[in-house]
């Protein structure tokens, strides 16, 4: 949402779009889950008099939503994106399966997995973790506002220290909240190693695929 306090930021929207396209034409293959929290977050649903279900599934629509914009500004700078949703919408996107996936990446197309897992009591992160099992990924690149994993709020204290590389067993003991318990488990179990960095800053996702030390990488 940028600097808005809601919705859909056009010019954030290109800006990621371009990042993402910049690492496509080095032949990457490129999945990608995005939240809904500029739109709505489900437990916010709770306290708007809606139950937990319907918040949940008002959430997985705000994601739908989402990937339709960045699919939208992909396709405009010249990429290719298909939107595969977690329910059947056609025609807004396809149903998501993980064959379909690796077909449409290694055809050359950024693939956008919309409407988190499709279940409630799920979050974005649980979806993120599963799909980047499901694909087989090399690795799952967490995109946030601040530049990795710091042993407190970065945004509140100034003193905080960065990571460059934890385990799981760290993170955890040290209640570090890289994601909920749900989808931390699943890296965990799967062998699948996250790394957190900066997507707000230009160039960091290239610099990561070129090898560059960005953010701080979670593994076993």
């Amino acid at each position: 949402m940028g600097k808005q306090n809601y919705g859909l930021d056009t010019s954030v929207l290109n800006k990621y779009a371009c990042q993402i396209i910049e690492i496509a034409k080095l032949k990457v293959e490129v999945g990608i889950v995005i939240g809904g929290g500029n739109i709505f977050r489900g437990l916010q649903g709770l306290n708007k008099g809606f139950d937990r279900v319907k918040g949940d599934q008002m959430g997985m629509l705000a994601t739908i939503i989402n990937s339709l914009g960045l699919q939208s500004a992909i396709e405009s700078n010249g990429g290719k994106a298909t939107v595969l949703t977690s329910i059947g919408m056609e025609p807004i996107g396809e149903l998501y399966s993980k064959s379909r996936a690796i077909e449409l990446m290694k055809l050359g197309h950024i693939v956008i997995i919309a409407g988190g897992t499709g279940n409630p009591y799920f979050t974005t992160d649980s979806a993120s973790a599963l799909r980047a099992i499901e694909i087989e990924a090399n690795i799952l690149l967490k995109g946030t506002r601040v530049d990795g994993i710091y042993n407190c709020d970065p945004e509140k204290n100034k003193k905080a220290v960065m990571f460059q590389n934890l385990t799981f067993d760290k993170a955890y003991s040290d209640k570090l909240h890289i994601m909920d318990l749900t989808a931390f488990t699943l890296c965990k179990e799967n062998n699948m190693p996250i790394l957190v960095f900066n997507m707000n800053k230009d160039g960091n996702l290239k610099k990561i695929i070129s090898g560059k030390k960005i953010g701080t990488i979670v593994k076993n």
